[in-house]
């Protein structure tokens, strides 16, 4: 199914990571009648290049108000906006947001009558079940200390966007792995290679799903573009270690590779000291029990589903950490900017 270039769309969270790539794909791709929302403060610098080729709405998820007027007239919705966070001092904002704000977009797209809605949400909210690590679309979610903060909030939005359904709403679900790519250095995965570049020499002893930003952004819009509705893909290129990935991303800018494995009981020390020691600061801890626990977890998640709906191929992982990396040394030149990635068509 073909979407005319002229179709009115709405992009949430526009200026973070993939919303913002998101918007130069639609552009690239001919798409002429897109409205973006934000929130006043928001930074624009990974929207520098289509900035003026898109109607900007300031609107936060939780203006009611703001969302219909935001929503009406558009046929086609890409819900992106999120907070993540695993700061103790963001865990209530974070379940509002994420949560909250979602029932508010499900809840507006119902009454104006929205075509089609494709929901970012997260491997997160699959869950990690203690008895298996191996992780697909059928997986169950269950209750489970390795199911951290950020992923329980996009569980439950998850649950607003399935409500929605059941209520008539068109809608599918990406569940994107770790991201990477190109944008602010202090957020995500992105923040390893500040790591990295330290030359700590620890990794964690874990594993993870990762996926290249402009695959998660390629792949949503031919999900949109297609008669899929009421499924869900994860969206993650390969599933390797932490000490791989922080391998890759030290040889991409020069540094030593990590050789020390965080053993648990020295995540234990490390996050106890770390959050003594920020009682004097009165700011949040880097180091959490939560981010220990998780970053040891062995995760493995599949992505066969994703690959054969389309044929869709991903870019290799190698690929990513690699162009990533040779940004971050670039964006080092410049009081390490925000930067982002040349777009990717293959």
């Amino acid at each position: 199914m073909s979407v005319p270039n002229n179709t009115p769309i709405l992009v949430t969270g526009a200026t973070g990571m993939v919303g913002s790539y998101l918007l130069r794909y639609l552009v690239a791709g001919g798409f002429t009648n897109i409205r973006a929302l934000k929130r006043e403060q928001s930074p624009m610098d990974l929207v520098e290049p289509v900035i003026d080729q898109v109607e900007w709405v300031n609107c936060d998820l939780l203006d009611v108000v703001g969302l219909e007027e935001a929503m009406t007239g558009i046929a086609q919705v890409y819900h992106c906006a999120a907070l993540v966070s695993l700061k103790k001092s963001e865990i209530k904002q974070m379940f509002v947001v994420n949560k909250e704000g979602t029932a508010n977009i499900v809840n507006v797209a119902l009454h104006v009558g929205i075509e089609k809605m494709v929901y970012v949400s997260s491997i997160a909210a699959i869950g990690r079940p203690e008895d298996s690590f191996v992780i697909s679309e059928q997986t169950k979610w269950k209750r489970s200390p390795y199911n951290s903060n950020y992923g329980i909030s996009k569980y439950l939005a998850e649950q607003e966007v399935w409500r929605g359904v059941a209520e008539g709403l068109k809608v599918a679900i990406v569940n994107p792995a770790m991201i990477l790519g190109g944008g602010f250095w202090d957020r995500g995965p992105l923040k390893m290679l500040e790591l990295v570049r330290k030359e700590h020499g620890f990794y964690p002893m874990g594993a993870n799903g990762f996926v290249d930003v402009r695959d998660v952004c390629r792949f949503m819009i031919q999900l949109m573009a297609s008669d899929i509705v009421e499924e869900r893909y994860i969206l993650s290129s390969a599933s390797i270690p932490y000490q791989e990935l922080l391998s890759g991303m030290a040889k991409g800018i020069g540094a030593k590779a990590p050789t020390r494995p965080i053993k648990k009981w020295i995540g234990a020390i490390a996050w106890r000291l770390v959050t003594f020691a920020n009682l004097f600061t009165a700011s949040d801890p880097t180091i959490t029990k939560e981010s220990v626990l998780v970053s040891a977890l062995p995760c493995e998640y599949k992505n066969d589903k994703s690959k054969t709906v389309f044929d869709f191929q991903y870019l290799a992982i190698d690929k990513s950490i690699q162009e990533m990396s040779a940004l971050y040394l670039s964006a080092a030149e410049e009081d390490y900017a925000p930067k982002y990635l040349p777009l990717d068509f293959s």
